[in-house]
C-alpha cells in the first residue's frame, strides 16, 4: 500500500473513529473518584456509567450492517458521529448518575453505528495480503485509547473540570464528519426484511445479563436477585442464537464460526480480552485508592503501558512470520497472566519505577496479543462472509470490554466482602485479590490456542511465501 492513498486514508479515518469511541470508554477511569464525588456516590458504583456505554454499543451493533446496506455507509457513518458528539455534550451537562448514564447510553448508540460500519468499509474488499498492514492501523486505537484515556482523563480532572473530558469530542467529531464526506462513498446493498425479533432477543438478553452482573457488583447482599437477572439474560441470549440460526433474514449470521481461526478469536480471544479489558479500570483505581497516587500520577504511570505498546509494534509482524500464531499466542498468554500476578504483588513500598517496568512489560504482551487476535480472526473468512464476521466480531469485542469492566467491579466488591471492608473505601489488598482473579482468567484462555495447528493463519503471513522462495 502507498503511504497516503485513499485506502490508507480511509483506514486512518476508521482508526480515528475507533480511537474516539474507545477513548470515551476509558477516559473517565482516572476521573471516576472526581465524578463520583460530584455526584455524591462511591467511585466503584460509577462503573455503571462505563458499562452502560459499552452495553449500548453492543446492543446496537447488530443493526450496523443492516442499516449501512439499507441507507448507505456514508449516511450512517456521518449520523453516528453526529449522535456521538451530541451525546458527549449531554454527558458534560449531567448533574447526577441517572442523567450521566442515560447520556452514556445515547453515546453508545452512536458508537455502535460508527465503528462497525467503518470497519466494514475497510475489510469488505480488502485483499488478504493487505490484511496485516490494515489491521495494524485499526488495532492502534484499541491499544492506545485505553492507555491514553486515563492519562487525559486524570489531567483534565485535576487541572480543569471533568466535563471537558466529553466536550473535547466536539472538534474531533466535526473533523471526522468532514473527512467522511470526502473519503467514503454512500454504498448500499441488498437487504431483506428487518429482523425485529432477533434484535429484541439479542438486545434484551445482553442488557439483562450485564445489568445482573452490575447489580451483583453493587449489591453483594442480594445474590438471588442478581442471579435471577443474569439467568434471564442468558436465557434470552440462547433464544437469540437459536433464532438467528433459523431466521430467513437474520441481522447477522454465525457462518464464520466454521473457520477455526475465527473461532479462536471468539472463544479464547474473548476470555483474554475480558482480562485485558479490566486493566484500564483496575490499575488506575489501584494506584489511586490503594497506593494514594493522584489522578495525574496514576495516569502518567499508565504511559509505561503505552510505551510497551509502542516498543513491540515494529517487531510484531516479524514475530508472527517467524514463530506463527499458535506458539506466540500460547507464550504470550502465559506472560499476560504473569503480568497480572506481578501487579498483585505490588506493595506500598514498591517504587514507581518498578511499577512502570511491570506496566511496560504488560503493554508489550497486550499489544502483541490483540494484534494477533485481530489478524487471525479474518485470516480464513472469504469476502462474501466478511460483513457477518465483522458484525459478530464487533459484538463480541464490545461484550468483552464491558465484561472486563463489570467483572472488575464485581471482583472489587467480592474482595471487599471477603476482607470485611467497606465498598466505598477498598485498600490495596482488595486490588491484590482482583488482579489474581484476572490472572486466572487470562491463563485459562491459553487452552483454546493449543487447538491451533502450526500452519493456521499462514494465509495472511509471509511465512510460507518466504519458504517457497528459498526452497
Amino acid at each position: 500500500m502507498k503511504l497516503f492513498n485513499k485506502e490508507v486514508a480511509t483506514a486512518l479515518l476508521v482508526a480515528g473513529a475507533l480511537f474516539m469511541e474507545i477513548l470515551d470508554a476509558t477516559v473517565i477511569t482516572t476521573a471516576l473518584p472526581v465524578i463520583a464525588a460530584d455526584f455524591g456516590i462511591a467511585a466503584a458504583h460509577l462503573s455503571i456509567g462505563v458499562s452502560a456505554y459499552l452495553v449500548a454499543v453492543t446492543l446496537f451493533i447488530p443493526l450496523s450492517g443492516y442499516v449501512a446496506d439499507r441507507f448507505g455507509a456514508r449516511t450512517i457513518f456521518v449520523a453516528a458521529i453526529a449522535l456521538f458528539t451530541i451525546a458527549s455534550v449531554l454527558c458534560g451537562l449531567s448533574t447526577n448518575l441517572v442523567e450521566f448514564t442515560l447520556a452514556r447510553v445515547l453515546q453508545g448508540i452512536g458508537g455502535a453505528m460508527m465503528v462497525p460500519v467503518g470497519r466494514l468499509v475497510v475489510f469488505r474488499d480488502l485483499p488478504k495480503e493487505q490484511l496485516v498492514k490494515t489491521v495494524a492501523i485499526i488495532t492502534w486505537p484499541a491499544l492506545s485509547a485505553p492507555i491514553l484515556g486515563p492519562v487525559i482523563g486524570g489531567y483534565i480532572a485535576t487541572h480543569f473540570s471533568w466535563q471537558w473530558i466529553f466536550y473535547m469530542n466536539v472538534p474531533l467529531g466535526m473533523l471526522a464528519i468532514v473527512a467522511t464526506l470526502y473519503l467514503l462513498k454512500n454504498t448500499k446493498g441488498e437487504v431483506g426484511r428487518f429482523n425485529l425479533k432477533g434484535f429484541l432477543l439479542t438486545g434484551l438478553g445482553f442488557a439483562l445479563f450485564m445489568a445482573g452482573i452490575e447489580y451483583l457488583a453493587s449489591n453483594t447482599d442480594k445474590l438471588l436477585h442478581a442471579v435471577g437477572i443474569i439467568f434471564t439474560g442468558l436465557l434470552l441470549m440462547i433464544l437469540a442464537i437459536r433464532h438467528v440460526k433459523r431466521a430467513a433474514f437474520p441481522l447477522f449470521s454465525f457462518d464464520a464460526m466454521q473457520y477455526k481461526t475465527f473461532r479462536l478469536s471468539v472463544y479464547g480471544g474473548s476470555v483474554v480480552r475480558i482480562a485485558l479489558g479490566s486493566a484500564p479500570f483496575l490499575v488506575p483505581l489501584m494506584l489511586q485508592l490503594g497506593l494514594d497516587y493522584t489522578p495525574v500520577e496514576a495516569g502518567s504511570l499508565l504511559l509505561w503501558l503505552f510505551a510497551g505498546n509502542l516498543a513491540i509494534k515494529p517487531a510484531t509482524t516479524w514475530i508472527m512470520n517467524t514463530f506463527g500464531f499458535k506458539r506466540v499466542l500460547i507464550v504470550n498468554g502465559i506472560l499476560i497472566a504473569a503480568g497480572f500476578i506481578a501487579l498483585a504483588l505490588i506493595t506500598k513500598n514498591t517504587s514507581s519505577l518498578t511499577i512502570g517496568i511491570i506496566l511496560f512489560i504488560n503493554g508489550v504482551t497486550r499489544s502483541m496479543h490483540l494484534t494477533l487476535l485481530n489478524t487471525i480472526a479474518f485470516a480464513d473468512v472469504p469476502a462474501h462472509e466478511m460483513r457477518d464476521a465483522n458484525t459478530l466480531s464487533a459484538i463480541l469485542m464490545q461484550m468483552n470490554r464491558g465484561l472486563g469492566i463489570t467483572l472488575s467491579a464485581l471482583a472489587i466488591a467480592f474482595a471487599t466482602f471477603i476482607l470485611d471492608q467497606h465498598a466505598s473505601s477498598p485498600d490495596l489488598s482488595t486490588f491484590t485479590l482482583a488482579m489474581l482473579f484476572m490472572a486466572f482468567i487470562a491463563f485459562i484462555s491459553i487452552a483454546d490456542s493449543w487447538l491451533l495447528s502450526k500452519e493456521d493463519g499462514d494465509s495472511v503471513l509471509n511465512k510460507r511465501k518466504d519458504k517457497k522462495q528459498t526452497s
